[in-house]
């Protein structure tokens, strides 16, 4: 359902000749994938984080460590001897707290709910046929000048729909430049780019925002209990997003990357070229789009009726504003709504879904792919409880924020260190979620503590996680796209692959940070709808 996947995937494929001739770097990504493949699957990786948070805290109870609690006198969750003791899970009491725990620790997970209830909605509308329509005629409806812009645009919005990007898209780049007489590796490496590296930027709220905001939250209530972050705190910037790296994405392919893979030799492919088709966009599959955009624009009229007027019913009550509504905290329901409504438009029009029964099997044939998310959130819940019971989180943050003041590292500075490192990790942690579960509990706390909001360092985190997608062989989807670059170059390694998505995540990584730094701390915009900037206990 992501990018960076769920199942943790890895390739093992290898071209020694790719590797010599690339260098040092091309090496040290070998090693990153070498290392990877030490590491145990996500879920298994989480039952032993869950052990070892265990085992830590019952040693450091033993030694009775605590920091002192940054929190003013009279804050919520404040001891009384103002200190940040580490609590044992290594006796009587831990034991207890687990086992009555364990099942609302997983029920109660935030992400869990909230993903689950927006899959459903996305879940129709993929399994209709209207987003792969809508595809479609995006991309092979784009004119020559702008086929490349579109295509890394394209990957960005297929976000929305699982892995519908990688496995649609990025063949049919691949078919488009082939036909265009452009080299064929560049169209995929421009619809990756999109996919992959620019995976948390979107024009709309997808299931990756309440997956991200649920960890984000219970980080963040680590040092204020009453904290909230809804799944819309990142909209505005991965919004705008979207178009910085849909430029940055052309810009690299046509400058960089293509002339570099200079002409393109059929006879290296292979298959046989002359018999690849694109499936174009019938009249039929015109027709229906039509109507989902008619039931697009009218869902969109009504949230707006219940929305926008002063007094409508989903403002804040208290306050009248939209900060703070039932439509801004309801809005996974209408992730829900957005997707189900077209899509159930679309199929009826298509002849995809006749009958009640066609939209409960695409809702259940949706649920059936979470399998593995499922099982990871339940270890995942386990180790974030944890985490919070034995207060361990906490005290590494208010170490490290200790770290940072004593050195002066408390500028907006800290953020590219921040995103260098999500960066680094996910070369060898693949997952959005399950690298988000570690990292969230220490560093939310700890930069919460040098004066940064939630919301803000969630948004700095994404970058991270996006740029290196391109270049880590952990990525699950890696051995799909190599195979597919391997119908057009037979002799491709996997150091080749990585070296032409290379110039992508550098350019990507400065670009976006640079902006980041503008965005956020040059016009003192926020990252989203009621985000803070700063975070004022």
């Amino acid at each position: 359902m992501s990018s960076s996947s769920e199942q943790g995937g890895t390739t093992q494929l290898h071209s020694p000749a790719d590797l010599s001739k690339k260098g040092w770097f091309i090496k040290f990504l070998n090693g990153i994938e070498r290392l990877g493949n030490l590491l145990p699957h996500p879920i298994t990786l989480f039952a032993l984080f869950c052990i070892g948070v265990m085992l830590i805290s019952g040693i450091a109870g033993y030694f009775e460590l605590s920091v002192v609690d940054p929190r003013p006198e009279g804050a919520s969750g404040r001891s009384a001897d103002g200190l940040i003791h580490v609590v044992s899970l290594m006796n009587g009491e831990g034991l207890r707290l687990i086992v009555s725990n364990l099942v609302t620790n997983f029920t109660g997970f935030a992400p869990l709910g909230t993903v689950l209830v927006a899959l459903l909605g996305v879940g129709i509308a993929e399994r209709s046929g209207l987003l792969s329509a809508a595809m479609r005629l995006l991309v092979i409806g784009a004119s020559k000048r702008l086929v490349t812009l579109v295509i890394v645009f394209a990957g960005i919005v297929s976000n929305t729909a699982s892995e519908l990007g990688y496995v649609v898209l990025i063949p049919m780049a691949a078919m488009i430049f082939h036909s265009l007489g452009r080299h064929p590796l560049a169209g995929l490496a421009a619809a990756f780019a999109g996919v992959s590296g620019g995976y948390s930027a979107n024009l709309l709220l997808g299931t990756v925002d309440p997956l991200l905001s649920g960890i984000t939250e219970a980080a963040a209530q680590m040092i204020d209990p009453d904290y909230t972050v809804g799944p819309e705190v990142n909209w505005y910037f991965m919004f705008v997003s979207t178009f910085l790296i849909t430029i940055l994405g052309a810009f690299v392919t046509e400058k960089i990357v293509e002339p570099n893979l200079g002409n393109y030799n059929p006879q290296e492919a292979s298959i046989d070229l002359s018999g690849q088709k694109m499936e174009t966009v019938t009249p039929e599959e015109k027709h229906a789009l039509k109507k989902a955009g008619w039931a697009t624009l009218a869902v969109t009229l009504v949230v707006a009726a219940l929305v926008v007027p002063e007094g409508a019913p989903l403002r804040n009550q208290v306050t009248g504003d939209v900060a703070g509504s039932p439509f801004l905290k309801g809005i996974v329901a209408f992730i829900f709504i957005g997707f189900a409504i077209p899509g159930l438009v679309y199929g009826k029009a298509i002849g995809a879904m006749k009958s009640d029964k066609d939209v409960i099997n695409a809702m259940s044939e949706s649920m059936s792919t979470m399998g593995m998310y499922i099982v990871l959130v339940f270890f995942a819940s386990q180790f974030v409880a944890f985490f919070k019971w034995t207060n361990l989180g906490a005290v590494m943050a208010v170490a490290g924020a200790d770290v940072l003041n004593a050195i002066g590292l408390t500028g907006p500075l800290v953020f590219v260190l921040f995103i260098a490192m999500c960066g680094v990790i996910n070369l060898s942690l693949g997952s959005a979620s399950a690298q988000w579960a570690v990292t969230a509990p220490i560093f939310v706390p700890m930069l919460m503590l040098i004066g940064y909001a939630p919301e803000t360092i969630q948004a700095a985190y994404r970058i991270g996680d996006s740029v290196t997608n391109l270049i880590t062989p952990m990525m699950s989807y890696f051995g799909l796209i190599l195979a597919v670059a391997c119908r057009y170059k037979k002799d491709l390694g996997i150091g080749t692959l990585i070296a032409t998505m290379l110039p992508y995540t550098l350019v990507f990584f400065v670009g976006w940070v640079s902006f980041f730094f503008i965005w956020v701390f040059a016009l003192g915009m926020p990252v989203g709808p009621g985000a803070a900037t700063y975070y004022m206990p």
